[in-house]
């Protein structure tokens, strides 16, 4: 069964940092890129960052450069999303999704999705 298990969000000040972690089970995880997505309500769907786990090819969204860091510990199957400097306008909800390929992912052509995970930043 795949399984992709978010773990790490919560309510954090405007500034404050949070950990993100998606635990990967299931699929040979070396063969995926893996990576997060966010959604918050009345908002289009927007991909944050990805990671090709076999190669270490990272990518990021414009709104998060500079201030989110994704990185994978293949030996656990585990993607981690750091993300520093929060703001107000990085609340959503936050999915850990994994594509074949790092241009289906990029396009929301996921092969497989987690259940997500709310991250709240006040003001």
């Amino acid at each position: 069964e795949v399984q992709l298990v978010e773990s790490g969000g919560g309510l954090v000040q405007a500034g404050g940092s949070l950990r993100l972690s998606c635990a990967a089970s299931g699929f040979t995880f070396d063969d995926y890129t893996i990576g997060w997505f966010r959604q918050a309500p009345g908002k289009e769907r927007e991909g944050v960052s990805s990671i090709s786990s076999s190669y270490g090819h990272t990518y990021y969204g414009d709104s998060v450069k500079g201030r989110f860091t994704i990185s994978s510990d293949n030996a656990k199957n585990t993607v981690y999303l750091q993300m520093n400097s929060l703001k107000p306008e990085d609340t959503a909800v936050y999915y850990c999704a994994a594509a074949k390929y790092g241009s289906m992912w990029w396009s929301y052509e996921y092969d497989y999705s987690g259940q997500g995970t709310q991250v709240t930043v006040s003001s």
